[in-house]
């Protein structure tokens, strides 16, 4: 059985007083550490007592809130118009440590998605624009066809925005910082928000 030893004691004052930039530490860390997809997280969602979780990239932070971008189309924008919170989870295996976040889910202001959307590389702006994400597709030559033939009807002319895209906030209610540790007695400090503060509990592994 694998034994978690890269990490010394967290101790309950190890950590920073506020828990976004805690998570900025941990994703440089992460970056550091040579992961690669550090900024991946798993988010789920859930609609009438049906969990959905998939990897999707984390995005910065806008105001102390993780973002991502999507379809809105798509299952998960769905999910999260029928039942708009959410939770998702860091794992970082070269560093043993994962962090989990629990909280309610916003639209970004279509400024920053269009912003944003801009910045992606042009090959990019073209698979959102075809993608009908999570509906069947006949195969992937279709799905291809499609892509190209956006490509060349837009060829030398900007890749409109698609209005049916673009970014969530995930707005912090709960975060858990979690490092592994020997004979499974892991450490886990937990930050609730309470009343615009962070109260900050160490939960049994």
């Amino acid at each position: 059985m694998t034994q978690y030893t890269r990490n010394s004691q967290m101790g309950d004052g190890d950590l920073l007083p506020d828990p976004i930039a805690q998570l900025a530490v941990w994703l440089d860390d992460a970056k550091d550490a040579g992961m690669l997809e550090p900024t991946a997280m798993a988010l789920g969602t859930s609609v009438e007592g049906q969990p959905s979780v998939r990897i999707v990239l984390f995005k910065g932070f806008v105001e102390g809130d993780l973002t991502f971008y999507t379809n809105y189309e798509g299952r998960k924008g769905r999910e999260l118009a029928a039942n708009p919170r959410a939770a998702a989870t860091f794992w970082w295996d070269r560093l043993e440590r994962q962090v989990r976040i629990e909280g309610a889910v916003e639209k970004l202001p279509e400024a920053l998605s269009r912003e944003y959307f801009y910045r992606r590389p042009r090959e990019s702006q073209l698979g959102a624009l075809t993608s009908h994400q999570s509906e069947v597709v006949a195969s992937r030559e279709e799905l291809d066809r499609r892509w190209e033939e956006n490509a060349q009807r837009l060829a030398g002319s900007e890749v409109p925005f698609p209005s049916f895209w673009g970014g969530y906030r995930l707005v912090p209610a709960s975060l858990e910082f979690w490092q592994g540790r020997r004979g499974r007695l892991h450490d886990r400090l937990r930050y609730t928000r309470v009343k615009n503060e962070w109260r900050v509990d160490r939960l049994e592994p």
